[in-house]
């Protein structure tokens, strides 16, 4: 076995440019937004309005969603349990660099397990770190069901479907909970940047 492939032999090498100074050129922190909640419960629809909404603000922001990260980055991963939490670590991983470049970093991705949503979080422990639940009926979402998913699941085209035939378990730590049914994008994305101000991150 080649030694060099050992981890001992690995170092993180520092910039020559660190995050405070990032963060004074931006004229905000870096951190880290995670929206979690059923599919068709609103996170994809809640991260673009509050980046958008940043924009406006002069706020530098990048949202990563599930598909598109499937597509890519974590391409190579299935939905058994294993790799659903390998694909949270990854995208922890990405979101932590994100932060560290000064950069608001707001995710949406259903994120079931809340092993695997504490595991992200530590993961970006040195950085501001704001959990959201979008909090939405399993009968509303199947009547959104914006991409047909869950008529596939309930036909058992798809499995391990999250909510049909994989569990969903309930954030027990969330900074923030929407009530997706309830609350409309304008009042939650309100809720959102009062709790960014609070924490003094805008």
């Amino acid at each position: 076995m080649d030694d060099m492939s050992s981890e001992n032999h690995l170092r993180w090498h520092s910039a020559s440019i660190n995050k405070a100074e990032r963060e004074l050129l931006n004229g905000h922190q870096g951190g880290v937004i995670w929206f979690t909640g059923l599919s068709g419960s609103g996170k994809s629809t809640l991260a673009n309005a509050m980046a958008k909404f940043l924009y406006q603000q002069g706020v530098r922001t990048y949202v990563l969603d599930g598909d598109n990260i499937r597509l890519g980055l974590n391409r190579d991963l299935g939905f058994s349990p294993i790799d659903r939490t390998e694909n949270i670590r990854r995208i922890a991983e990405v979101s932590r660099l994100f932060a560290d470049a000064g950069l608001i970093v707001i995710n949406a991705f259903i994120s079931p397990y809340q092993t695997d949503r504490t595991m992200a979080r530590q993961i970006s422990s040195e950085h501001p770190y704001i959990e959201i639940y979008t909090c939405c009926s399993l009968a509303e979402c199947e009547r959104r069901d914006p991409k047909g998913l869950y008529v596939k699941a309930r036909s058992g085209q798809i499995s391990n479907f999250t909510g049909i035939s994989a569990p969903y378990e309930e954030p027990q730590d969330a900074e923030i909970t929407i009530m997706t049914e309830m609350e409309s994008v304008a009042e939650a994305v309100g809720r959102i940047t009062a709790e960014l101000k609070v924490r003094h991150i805008i």
